[in-house]
C-alpha cells in the first residue's frame, strides 16, 4: 500500500475513532469484542451471518437508548442514572426522593443524537473488516473508494450535527467528561 494510501486510512480511521467517543463505551466495546467471535473472523456460516446482524442491530438499540438516558447526582454524592421522558427523569431507583428531576426533560437533540449515533455505529459496525468479509466479501475489493470515503463524510456531516446539537445528557454508557 503506497504512504499517501496509508496516511488517507489512518486519516480517516483517526477521525472515526474520535467520532466514535460520541457512542456508549459499553456498546463498542460489546462490538469490538464480540464481532471477531460471531462473524468467526469474517469466515461466515449462514449461522454467523445470522448471529452477527442480531448482535449489530442490539448493539444499534443500545446506541439509540442511551441518547436518551442521563445521570444525577443526589444529596449524598452517589451518581444514578434515569431515562429521560418529557416531564423529566425517570429514576431507575427509588433514590430521587425529594430531588427535583423535571430540568432533566426531553428535548429534540435527543432523537438527533440519537439518529446520528445509530448512524455512526452503523458506519463502523458495517465496514469493520470483519463484516465486510461476512456480509458482503466482494464488496471490500470493488468498492474501496466508497469504503474510504464514507467513514469521514458521515463523519464530518454527523460531527456538524453534534456541534448544532450538542449533547449535555452523561447517560448510561458515556464518560462523565
Amino acid at each position: 500500500m503506497s504512504s499517501s494510501k496509508k496516511s488517507l486510512t489512518q486519516s480517516t480511521l483517526s477521525s472515526l475513532g474520535n467520532l466514535v467517543k460520541l457512542l456508549p463505551t459499553g456498546t463498542m466495546f460489546a462490538f469490538q469484542f464480540l464481532n471477531p467471535v460471531l462473524t468467526n473472523n469474517g469466515h461466515c456460516h449462514p449461522v454467523n451471518k445470522y448471529l452477527s446482524g442480531i448482535m449489530i442491530t442490539l448493539c444499534g438499540i443500545s446506541c439509540c437508548f442511551a441518547s436518551f438516558t442521563d445521570s444525577y447526582t443526589d444529596k449524598d454524592g452517589n451518581i444514578h442514572y434515569g431515562i429521560a421522558t418529557k416531564k423529566g427523569l425517570w429514576p431507575t431507583s427509588t433514590s430521587s426522593s425529594g430531588q427535583d428531576l423535571s430540568s432533566y426533560k426531553l428535548r429534540f437533540g435527543d432523537f438527533v443524537h440519537a439518529f446520528f449515533s445509530l448512524i455512526v455505529f452503523a458506519v463502523v459496525s458495517l465496514l469493520d473488516p470483519n463484516s465486510v468479509e461476512c456480509f458482503y466479501p466482494s464488496f471490500e475489493s470493488k468498492q474501496k473508494v466508497l469504503m474510504m470515503a464514507l467513514p469521514p463524510v458521515i463523519g464530518a456531516v454527523s460531527a456538524f450535527i453534534f456541534c448544532i446539537f450538542p449533547n449535555k445528557r452523561h447517560g448510561i454508557g458515556y464518560s462523565s467528561t
